[in-house]
């Protein structure tokens, strides 16, 4: 959420646009202005709504860079603690939603998601996106929103290209990010599909493998 990015972006002394929202934002954070919004059409977020509620599972709700559920669960208020925001509960979703949200998401266990992500792409074909974030998130998007198309969107608005783009993955909704860049980076511990996708692969998170790459690109550059 662009709410749970600003603040870092504020305190970093930041104003480049950043990219949220799996990549159907572009805000920034100063102005606090949107340079790219791409939700989902209601009467499709309304039948994915349906399609998952009828599997037994709540969705997260994101409209107007709000949080909205049917109701407080443990799962969501987890979500949202970790997350530090607040959570507006409205009762049924198909009764309140009157406007496209940004992105939907299921929280539940890794194992019965990768179910319901097979049969909500089977349903919907291209449709939406649907991807895993962490491996007890399902995000669903607008059908091109991807964070490839977000980085796209500003890599031609800032005026750089693919080839001067490096970018690093590791869950299974960066793997457009990786793809697209000129030299894509998967940590060591990323899924699967984000190696296959990477043109290298970095230590994971407890040796800063991110933070060696960066540093050598830096000290090639001097």
């Amino acid at each position: 959420m662009f709410q749970s990015v600003r603040p870092y972006a504020l305190e970093a002394g930041l104003d480049d646009p950043v990219i949220c929202y799996q990549g159907a934002v572009v805000g920034e954070p100063v102005s606090g202005r949107w340079l790219r919004h791409e939700p989902i059409e209601l009467s499709r977020a309304r039948e994915a709504i349906a399609a998952v509620e009828a599997e037994g599972y709540g969705l997260n709700c994101y409209v107007d860079d709000e949080l909205y559920v049917a109701e407080v669960t443990p799962e969501a208020r987890r979500y949202a603690d970790f997350q530090h925001l607040q959570l507006h509960a409205v009762g049924p979703l198909l009764d309140w939603l009157e406007r496209p949200p940004t992105k939907l998401v299921v929280i539940g266990d890794p194992v019965e998601l990768d179910g319901l992500e097979a049969r909500m792409k089977a349903r919907f074909k291209g449709r939406l996106y649907i991807s895993k974030s962490l491996p007890y998130f399902l995000e669903l998007a607008a059908p091109h929103v991807t964070k490839a198309a977000g980085l796209e969107f500003l890599a031609k608005r800032l005026g750089f290209t693919r080839g001067q783009t490096v970018a690093f993955g590791d869950g299974e909704n960066d793997v457009e990010l990786v793809g697209w860049a000129g030299f894509g980076v998967a940590v060591a511990n990323a899924h699967a599909r984000v190696v296959a996708a990477a043109d290298f692969v970095c230590p994971d998170v407890r040796e800063e493998g991110v933070a060696q790459v960066i540093e050598a690109f830096l000290d090639s550059s001097r």
